[in-house]
C-alpha cells in the first residue's frame, strides 16, 4: 500500500505545538486593515488555536 501523502496547503498554514494543539493564522490580516478598529487588529495579532473537533482532521491532512 502506497505512504499517505500531506495536504501541502495544510502544512503551509498550521503547526502543531509541544502540547498537541494546532496554531492557526487569523484571517482578514493581507491588506486594508484600515477599516478595521485597533481592537480588532490587536485581537488578530493574538495566537488563534484550531477548535478541538477539527484536529483529528487537520493531523490526519499533516501526517
Amino acid at each position: 500500500m502506497p505512504k499517505m501523502k500531506s495536504v501541502k496547503g495544510a502544512v503551509k498554514r498550521f503547526k502543531v505545538k509541544k502540547n498537541g494543539q494546532i496554531k492557526r493564522g487569523t484571517a482578514f490580516r493581507s491588506h486594508i486593515l484600515t477599516k478595521q478598529d485597533a481592537q480588532t487588529r490587536r485581537e488578530q495579532n493574538t495566537p488563534k488555536v484550531v477548535a478541538k473537533v477539527d484536529e483529528k482532521n487537520i493531523k490526519a491532512m499533516i501526517n
